[in-house]
């Protein structure tokens, strides 16, 4: 017999009756029935009850194990009674009777309970993070993981796809957000970066001649912690030569289609899976506030701000923000008239918590418009407003006036919070759709200059002679985003791969030449030895687990991670270093002044 199981705590069915076994793994519960003790064993695989009664000489010894500890058992199987089997177990027909019983390890009180959800907070649940991850819903995540990347592992090869891995260390870059730092030993007061994204990496290895590379990438990024965003983090990135924009869409769609039809049967009900339309990024920010709208909510947002410009509209709230160029945009809400006067209450006041004076609106009934601002706008405008918003009688619309972009992104909130209110979001649904069109340039608004709206190293759509010709705010890029019911999942473009429009693209925002070659030298180079047209994207691995597994942080979904404060209370880091190992990197501590007088 081995020396530790013939079986796994889930494999013993009313076959094996009579059978003398042997398993091994942790007492998941332990209690005491009228002088008959209970231990239900569980393993990675499952739960398996074993029973002493009080004249066994083990009674005492056992009913002395605390839960967790972890134990081999030897002992022959039973079939239960009718009226003992637990539907709830897979091998609820059966029991252990424990003949013989090794302790291979005690467990000491435990801070919080492995069987069931006892609420215990974070902060404990990471501190003690491998006693979380023993609980059933967390082994069922961290599988999930694993079968995802498998999958999309195996999808990438059946594509001819070769897998890569691009370097760690590697050099800083003014892009982007903020890099970790590594000092180099080697080179004083110089430092390597990990790598944001394997950008410029991927990029080489198409200019080497590799057609088609994947790679499931580590990347670091020191912002500031969200439930959708941390600070390490991996992607699917992906990356082919002699391709156009649909290409890219074509190779990868299946796959990301295939993992959600695949693993979607994780959730409790099997959810569909509809690739939607793409919609270019201004059309997404006026109809839906947002460059990653949730498309299973069907609210959509229209401009009315000719109605309120009217000679006729005398609403001087929103008069003296159009005068100074600003919109004002409407969202219906259709058949609400039933609503009680609480519903439109609340969200007045979900909109001063954001910051807003309210949330203004109009509501239709009996063909007659009825709220805070109906008084100020004649018959004739309210006409104009039905049809410019699509409203029926039973309608109500709410109203956001601001500067353009401030607007777009309030009445995407806002249409969130109405859908939300309403309780119309479309349930058991997966939505994608790609978000195409973005601007190459912004207006930094803060430091006042052109500078980069997304990629960089985008092509932009007219070429050299856009660049020449367009104000910069007019030229698009071949950019891309796959955004997943409020979830930017995947970001990309069609990269620039000619020299000379890379050098006159970053001129425009500001990089001189000198430092171009600086800080991109070494792809700038390898595009003078002739380079291929390229594409690709990185699709976030964290956040397409995170959705299918139905949890709003991606903190749920790893199985070893930091707090939001980046913090890892298990392995105490990060952590005050040996002042001889600072000094072997000749970095020397300057500690803020606050921290100092706390001190």
């Amino acid at each position: 017999m081995h020396s530790y199981r013939t079986h796994t705590c889930e494999a013993l069915r009313k076959d094996n009756d009579g059978q003398s076994v042997k398993l091994s793994g942790w007492i998941h519960r332990i209690y005491d029935l009228g002088g008959v003790l209970f231990i239900i064993l569980r393993d990675t695989h499952g739960l398996t009850q074993c029973v002493v009664e009080q004249d066994s000489p083990l009674f005492e010894s056992l009913s002395n194990y605390r839960v967790e500890s972890v134990i081999t058992i030897i002992g022959k199987v039973r079939a239960r009674s009718s009226e003992t089997i637990n539907s709830k177990m897979a091998t609820g027909e059966i029991e252990i009777y424990i003949d013989e019983a090794e302790l291979q390890s005690a467990a000491d009180v435990i801070p919080f309970q492995v069987y069931e959800d006892d609420g215990a907070g974070e902060d404990i649940r990471l501190r003690y993070r491998y006693l979380d991850l023993r609980r059933e819903g967390m082994q069922k995540k961290i599988r999930l993981r694993n079968d995802v990347i498998r999958t999309m592992r195996e999808s990438m090869h059946e594509r001819d796809f070769q897998e890569f891995q691009t370097p760690i260390l590697t050099a800083s870059s003014p892009e982007g957000a903020r890099d970790y730092l590594v000092p180099s030993r080697l080179h004083p007061g110089k430092f390597y970066a990990l790598p944001q994204a394997p950008q410029q990496f991927k990029q080489l290895l198409m200019m080497s001649g590799f057609d088609k590379y994947f790679q499931i990438a580590p990347c670091f990024r020191d912002e500031d912690g969200r439930a959708d965003r941390l600070a390490e983090f991996y992607q699917l990135d992906v990356e082919m030569s002699f391709v156009t924009q649909q290409d890219v869409f074509d190779t990868v769609q299946p796959v990301i289609q295939g993992i959600f039809e695949k693993f979607s049967s994780f959730t409790e009900e099997k959810r569909e899976v509809i690739w939607c339309d793409s919609i270019p990024y201004k059309e997404a920010m006026l109809k839906y506030g947002s460059d990653k709208p949730d498309l299973r909510n069907p609210l959509e947002i229209v401009d009315v701000t000719e109605v309120f410009a009217r000679d006729d509209v005398e609403f001087k709230a929103f008069k003296g923000i159009i005068d100074k160029g600003g919109v004002v945009r409407a969202i219906r809400a259709p058949k609400v008239s039933d609503k009680p006067r609480s519903f439109f209450d609340k969200l007045n006041s979900w909109a001063q918590s954001e910051g807003a004076f309210g949330l203004g609106y109009i509501l239709f009934a009996d063909g007659q418009g009825k709220g805070p601002i109906a008084k100020f706008i004649p018959q004739e405008a309210q006409d104009a407003l039905k049809q410019a918003a699509g409203l029926e009688d039973g309608d109500a619309v709410f109203f956001i006036c601001n500067q353009e972009l401030p607007a777009a992104k309030f009445a995407g909130l806002a249409r969130d919070a109405i859908c939300d209110s309403m309780g119309n979001r479309e349930q058991g649904v997966y939505k994608l759709c790609w978000i195409i069109d973005f601007p190459m340039y912004e207006f930094d608004e803060k430091a006042q200059k052109i500078d980069f709206s997304h990629n960089p190293f985008s092509m932009p759509q007219g070429g050299m002679a856009d660049l020449d010709n367009k104000e910069p705010t007019d030229i698009y890029a071949w950019q891309y985003d796959c955004v997943c019911n409020g979830f930017e999942l995947a970001s990309g473009a069609i990269r620039n791969h000619r020299a000379d429009i890379m050098e006159k693209a970053f001129a425009i925002a500001g990089y001189s030449k000198d430092v171009l070659e600086a800080e991109f030298g070494g792809m700038l180079n390898a595009m003078r030895y002739g380079a291929p047209p390229h594409g690709g994207l990185a699709f976030g691995v964290d956040r397409i687990i995170m959705l299918l597994a139905d949890e709003p942080n991606l903190r749920e979904v790893y199985a070893f991670v930091m707090n939001g404060q980046y913090e890892d209370q298990m392995m105490q880091a990060p952590s005050e270093v040996d002042p001889e190992l600072l000094k072997d990197l000749s970095v020397k501590v300057n500690l803020p002044k606050k921290m100092v007088d706390a001190a």
